[in-house]
Formats: structure tokens, C-alpha cells, sequence
């Protein structure tokens, strides 16, 4: 409904919703003592992420595709922030990046996997496999395992999803084709790699299950950042046309993984999906233990493989 000219949106149980901005879902939340790791902080929704949780006192392990990148982020925020080099879509420096972290002894709260490549225009590969799948999915798969025995007892990994899980391939995940080698359509792969970082956040869960460890899947809203770049022109001026309805601000796109990854509420959640702050349904697609553990089982043989190969 509009109320003066403005949409109103409702808020969820928790009283959060798309309105909400990070620093409002983490005004009484202290993170003194805490480490938190942010993939591609240097700018975007990973910026402000980084920004608003090193605020609340957190330690933040920056990372970002080049060294410069992530010193950007210690020079704006401060000497509480360790910047790494950790190029997600090469798989030596995926591993060099972990190797640096274990060196330095933390010990870490949250690692939201926040980086990531949208709707390439052209088929890209490397490594034989589609860009945005290697880069979304399989960088991430290696950092976090690599990484969960750092995990404090009650760590948490925070998968940040997209609702285009929705829309990825009629069979979801392309298990014959992770090339693009055989079909390629820009928002489909797009899509096809957000909802594997749905189902590793799910399988992830099952295999933290006897521990107090969590592992959650958020979609963070349609931010105007510069992961719409490779959109086409005629969507772009469409949804620029109705801002109001649809784009949420980078400090409101910023608040759902800081709620996952921070807030009290969600300390014992595992394996949900979340929007606007608050647990939502995921597709069926999203929802398939089967899916889930079959790319679990493929995205360990592309790991060794690549890690190989790099």
C-alpha cells in the first residue's frame, strides 16, 4: 500500500524489516573481543558490512580481490581491520589467503562470504568451469572449509544468496554443464551460482549439526551497486523507474547479513534462508538435500582439482 506518497512495507516478527539499515539491526549489539571476516569488503554491501560491524567493536579480517583493495578498507576504517589478498576465482590465492589467516592465530566469530561476480554478458571460464560459478561458489567453498577449524564454538558462516536462486536453470544446478560450455544465459548461471551458495549453506549446517557452529543463506534485497553494471540498459532504466518499490540502499542491503552473522536472535538458527532480517522460504531447488549434497560431493573433486591445476 502507498501512505504519503511512499510504499509501506511491513515489518517481520522480529520488527526488522526492508527498511531496516545495518546500523539500526545492530544498534545494541557489542562485538569487543569479536573477528569477523568479510569477503569483498572494499566496497558495495561488503564495505558497509565491514563498516558498521567494526563500529559495534569487531575485529575485521577485510578481504578482497588485490592487496590494495583490502588496505583501502584498513585506511578508511581504522588499524582494527586486517587486510587480505583473496582472489575468489584463483584457487592459490584462495589458499594463500587461508594459509596467511591460520598464520596470524584468529580465531574467528562470523565469515560472511559477501563477494561476488553478476550476469557476465559472454560466457567467461577458467579453470574449465563458468566464472561466476568458480568465483560465487567454488572460491567460497574452499575458503570457508578451509577456514571452519578457526571457527570459534559458536561461529557462524553467512552465505550471502540472492532470490535469483530462484531463477537459476529448470534443473537448478547444471551438474553436466558447470562449463557453460553446452548453454549459457547470463542470468540463469547467475543464478544457478547463488543458489549453490544456498545449498552449501544447507549442507553446511547438516554437517555442523553435532556441533554449536551454524551456517545460514541470506538474500540481501537489489542494491544499486556495481554488481548491476552488466545489466541490460532497458532493466536498468525500468527499475530505476520504480526506486522506491524496488532498489534498497547499500546500508539497508547490509543489514540481513549483519543480522545473521551478529544478532543474538540467530546464535542458534542453522540452515535457514533469510530476507529483510527475517527467515523466509527458499525455492524447492533451494530446499534439495539431494542437490545439496551432490554439489557438496562435485565442488570437493573441482576443488582438488583446480587447486591442482592453478
Amino acid at each position: 500500500m502507498f501512505v504519503m506518497g511512499k510504499f509501506k512495507r511491513a515489518l517481520g516478527p522480529n520488527g526488522f524489516g526492508f527498511s531496516t539499515t545495518a546500523e539500526e539491526v545492530t544498534q545494541k549489539i557489542n562485538l569487543v573481543g569479536k573477528t569477523i571476516l568479510v569477503t569483498g569488503a572494499n566496497s558495495g554491501l561488503g564495505y558497509e558490512t565491514a563498516r558498521i560491524l567494526s563500529n559495534r567493536g569487531a575485529h575485521i579480517i577485510a578481504t578482497a580481490r588485490t592487496m590494495e583493495k583490502a588496505t583501502s578498507v584498513r585506511s578508511s576504517l581504522g588499524q582494527d581491520v586486517t587486510p587480505i589478498e583473496c582472489d575468489l576465482s584463483e584457487p592459490k590465492s584462495v589458499l594463500k589467503a587461508t594459509e596467511d589467516i591460520k598464520i596470524k592465530g584468529y580465531q574467528f566469530d562470523a565469515i560472511i562470504c559477501n563477494a561476488g561476480i553478476m550476469a557476465l554478458p559472454r560466457l567467461e571460464q577458467k579453470y574449465g568451469l563458468e566464472l561466476q560459478f568458480l568465483t560465487n561458489h567454488i572460491g567460497h567453498f574452499i575458503l570457508v572449509n578451509e577456514l571452519l577449524e578457526s571457527m570459534t564454538a559458536f561461529g557462524r558462516v553467512v552465505m550471502v544468496s540472492s532470490s535469483a536462486h530462484k531463477y537459476s536453470y529448470k534443473e537448478g544446478i547444471q551438474f553436466e554443464n558447470l562449463s557453460g560450455n553446452k548453454e549459457y544465459k547470463a542470468s540463469r548461471a547467475y543464478g544457478q551460482s547463488k543458489l549453490a551458495n544456498l545449498l552449501f549453506a544447507n549442507e553446511l549446517s547438516n554437517r555442523l549439526s553435532h556441533t554449536t557452529r551454524t551456517a545460514n543463506a541470506i538474500h540481501p534485497g537489489v542494491i544499486r551497486t556495481n554488481l548491476l553494471r552488466h545489466l541490460n540498459p532497458a532493466l536498468k532504466f525500468g527499475a530505476l523507474a520504480v526506486n522506491h518499490l524496488l532498489f534498497k540502499s547499500v546500508a539497508q542491503g547490509a543489514a540481513t547479513q549483519c543480522y545473521v552473522a551478529a544478532h543474538s536472535d540467530v546464535r542458534t538458527l542453522s540452515g535457514k534462508y533469510f530476507f529483510d532480517c527475517n527467515i523466509q522460504s527458499a525455492s524447492t531447488q533451494g530446499r534439495d538435500k539431494g542437490m545439496a549434497t551432490n554439489l557438496w560431493t562435485i565442488s570437493e573433486h573441482i576443488s582438488e582439482q583446480v587447486t591442482r591445476s592453478s
